[in-house]
């Protein structure tokens, strides 16, 4: 029997417009994503276009290649003017008879302090539990006061449990 993996949409809420990634939100997500000032907790640095054209490109199958993962990717825009601000992303896999999604995203560093990532995380926990998915998780760095504040207000609370320096945030 096989998993009903959610599919991305389109959603909005009263600032943004969530939009499912392809390889056109490549340009326009470089730019948010150059400032390496973004990678000094999360680590990495900034892409390239070509790899983010890729890498969008197959993200935009929204499946793992072994069937086994949904890869549900938005890129964040603003409604009013459409710029781009940031992404949310979500796993979904199923564990025990239930749907858990991973959740992440990540904001420009010039559009921070906004609460776009909070309005955007909060609105594609909603999304994912209106089709099923009823366990939601987000692994966050403990020097990164703001992602722990976006977790806590879309309802996730930190665990015990750890991974590659990262506590695991539950709800």
């Amino acid at each position: 029997m096989g998993v009903d993996w959610p599919r991305a949409e389109v959603t909005t809420t009263g600032r943004l417009r969530l939009e499912p990634i392809t390889a056109a939100h490549a340009p326009a997500m470089c730019a948010v994503l150059a400032d390496p000032a973004l990678y000094t907790v999360i680590g990495g640095q900034p892409p390239d276009l070509a790899s983010l054209t890729r890498r969008y490109a197959a993200l935009a199958g929204q499946r793992s290649p072994d069937g086994t993962q949904a890869w549900l990717n938005w890129a964040v825009l603003l409604r009013a003017g459409g710029a781009a601000v940031g992404t949310v992303q979500a796993t979904v896999v199923a564990e025990g008879g239930r749907l858990v999604a991973e959740l992440a995203w990540i904001v420009g560093v010039r559009h921070q302090g906004n609460g776009y990532a909070r309005e955007a995380a909060g609105a594609v926990r909603g999304w994912l539990a209106a089709r099923g998915v009823d366990r939601f998780r987000a692994h966050i760095h403990p020097g990164h006061a703001a992602s722990a504040r976006v977790a806590a207000a879309i309802g996730l609370a930190p665990s015990e449990q750890w991974q590659d320096g990262e506590r695991r945030w539950v709800g």
